[in-house]
């Protein structure tokens, strides 16, 4: 399953890569990032129909990731390919930014510092029904 990983902290690579590390060896999950909500796009212009799932930070310079699930709904909404699934992440567990996201049509909403445990037994669940 492709994962494209959206975040201006560079360092959410490493992290990704280190908890992920069995699924990524196994081929279960595949990760892409881009640093920023503009990046995000330039990436799924090439590689839609790829993409099952983003995880995107809301705050973000530039593009907020608020702006960047508002594009992805509008231009990658109808299949084929299926569109891609959006959870969205921020360090502000704040209901404005929760509501915000869930009617520009998150899929699902976390809060940092993420719970990888519980995030690793949603992928694996979305992954299972991807197949």
């Amino acid at each position: 399953m492709k994962i494209l990983v959206v975040d201006d902290e560079t360092d959410v690579r490493t992290l990704f890569e280190q908890r992920f590390r069995r699924e990524i060896r196994s081929g279960q999950f595949s990760f892409s990032f881009a640093y920023s909500g503009e990046d995000a796009l330039a990436y799924l212009h090439d590689h839609a129909s790829e993409v099952v799932l983003i995880l995107s930070d809301i705050n973000m310079p530039g593009m907020s990731g608020l702006e960047l699930l508002k594009q992805i709904k509008q231009q990658y909404n109808a299949p084929p390919p299926m569109p891609p699934q959006v959870m969205m992440i921020t360090a502000y567990g704040d209901d404005d930014s929760y509501q915000q996201a869930m009617q520009l049509g998150a899929n699902d909403f976390l809060t940092k510092p993420v719970d990888f445990a519980a995030l690793k037994e949603k992928l694996t669940l979305l992954a299972s029904h991807e197949n």
